[in-house]
């Protein structure tokens, strides 16, 4: 069985080549070993939108809020997951929700 750090370089090789089933399905046997795995979470939230899977893509985005709440990069990467979402849907709940995490964000980094 593969390792998390084996996984996790082999999705980025089928990232680059353009396999993002391929590398999604790297990215959830990752995270059947390690559920808090964030950068697979991140990841995620990358990578489900090019397959047109958005509400997956929020899901995963904000799993890695979840498990590191105090990381400002989460909270911005919240945020254009969000953003994304609503280009592809406009489902304007998802601009109201990035919004919302922008300014966490910035709070975050005022308060640092």
């Amino acid at each position: 069985m593969a390792t998390v750090n084996e996984l996790y370089k082999e999705h980025e090789q089928l990232k680059r080549d353009g396999k993002y089933d391929e590398a999604i399905g790297k990215l959830e046997e990752l995270l059947k070993q390690d559920e808090k795995h964030v950068l697979a979470h991140l990841a995620l939230s990358v990578l489900y939108p090019k397959v047109e899977k958005h509400e997956l893509a929020v899901h995963h985005a904000e799993k890695a809020v979840e498990i590191e709440p105090e990381d400002t990069f989460n909270w911005t990467a919240l945020s254009t997951t969000y953003q994304k979402a609503f280009e592809a849907t406009q489902d304007r709940q998802y601009i109201f929700r990035a919004e919302d995490a922008k300014q966490r964000a910035a709070e975050m980094q005022w308060q640092k």
